[in-house]
């Protein structure tokens, strides 16, 4: 005769589960991006208007990391005061020539900078080989 065990099963705790739940959802939270994408308006050279050829101009040239306003060379980081010190209370009319070895995150970066700037208005054309 097999003598047989008998075990009785302990009822199963909720506690560790739930812990891991709240671990698992507090990671998921943490690590996901709840802000939006925003756009940046990419303005391209078209046909020049009246209100154009009154304003003042300036010309921005980007290269990989470098950049020239009217010839200067400027840094990224201060190109938004540039701009504004070039413009002088007038429209201004930014025509933005694109190197080569422009990078869309140097221009993208160049697009959020001036954004914002009233009476700015930008003008993209790219660049030669």
């Amino acid at each position: 005769m097999a003598l047989r065990k008998t075990f009785k099963r302990k009822p199963l705790s909720m506690t560790s589960l739930i812990d891991i739940i709240f671990l698992l959802l507090l990671f998921f939270m943490l690590s996901s991006t709840f802000s939006k994408f925003s756009e940046v308006d990419l303005p391209v050279a078209g046909q020049p208007t009246l209100a154009a050829t009154t304003q003042s101009r300036a010309f921005l040239k980007l290269d990989s990391a470098n950049a020239s306003l009217n010839g200067r060379p400027v840094a990224l980081a201060d190109l938004r005061d540039a701009v504004i010190e070039t413009k002088q209370d007038t429209e201004l009319a930014l025509i933005v020539s694109l190197g080569t070895q422009t990078t869309a995150q140097t221009l993208t970066d160049v697009l959020v900078a001036l954004r914002g700037i009233a009476g700015l208005q930008m003008t993209l054309i790219g660049g030669g080989a």
